[in-house]
């Protein structure tokens, strides 16, 4: 097998460069046979500093990525970048003019502005406690004050999933489904569309399962991943889905991203 290409990026930020990264991940994400070295550097005020990392770049024939809105600075980039012969990318700017042109309206120039401790803010971090706090089903009382509830099987993903929506400003409780087990009497208390019953494919969730067994050292054939005792805890919780009456996704190949869009979806809240 090849070696992967190695490329060098830059990220330049008068903030934390958190969107520069974001975005510059996206890109490079196209081409796995590329191995992407990132360099973030943010918090870039001056000309002087864009200098001295149009230099780095140069040295390590690196592309910059950026996302300068500071007054005059995303110019100079891309003027000083292109006089050196480095590639620089602006990913910001044009759909500032954009905005600014249909609108005629000026820009702040404001570098951090994404990042204000605003109300929209602290509800994040509000949610990210309450998903903590509800995780695994630790106290259902929790279902009724949760904006959606996760169920499902030993790994169907639901705790990075309400992590991620915790991320969107949705308050997320979920459970462990068990067969047999004792099924909280608050969940029949909640609006079934705010119920999401998540799934597998028997194989799929066989594999995970025995990977996690050998990652801890273990041997990989047990119970927790014999294939009939798996069909036999998804049959358990699509029993209980259907009489919850609440949707139903399959994780099985989708990554944690996927799933929670299709959440949102059905909870309307997509715009988030």
């Amino acid at each position: 097998m090849a070696e992967p290409k190695k490329l060098y990026l830059c990220l330049i930020s008068d903030s934390v460069g958190e969107t520069a990264f974001k975005l510059t991940q996206a890109a490079m994400a196209q081409f796995p046979e590329v191995k992407p070295i990132y360099e973030r550097f943010p918090f870039v005020h001056t000309k002087e500093k864009i200098d001295e990392l149009i230099k780095i770049a140069l040295e390590k024939d690196a592309i910059i990525t950026q996302t300068l809105v500071t007054e005059g600075l995303s110019e100079y980039l891309q003027i000083q970048a292109a006089n050196s012969g480095v590639i620089s990318i602006d990913l910001i700017t044009p759909v500032i003019r954009s905005v600014s042109k249909r609108f005629n309206l000026q820009p702040t120039h404001e570098a951090g502005a994404l990042h204000h401790l605003t109300e929209k803010y602290f509800d994040r971090i509000s949610a990210m406690e309450f998903a903590v706090l509800y995780d695994d089903g630790k106290d259902p009382r929790g279902f009724l004050d949760a904006d959606v509830i996760l169920l499902g099987i030993s790994r169907t993903s639901k705790t990075p999933i309400s992590l991620f929506l915790a991320n969107r400003n949705i308050k997320v409780a979920n459970l462990p489904i068990v067969p047999q087990a004792h099924i909280p009497e608050e969940l029949y208390q909640v609006d079934p569309k705010k119920i999401i019953g998540l799934t597998n494919d028997p194989q799929v969730l066989n594999n995970i399962r025995r990977q996690r067994m050998i990652a801890y050292g273990l041997n990989p054939d047990t119970a927790y991943s014999d294939m009939n005792s798996i069909k036999a805890e998804l049959a358990f919780a699509q029993a209980l889905y259907d009489k919850l009456g609440c949707h139903v996704i399959n994780v099985a190949n989708r990554s944690i991203e996927e799933t929670a869009t299709l959440i949102l979806e059905h909870l309307g809240l997509d715009h988030y």
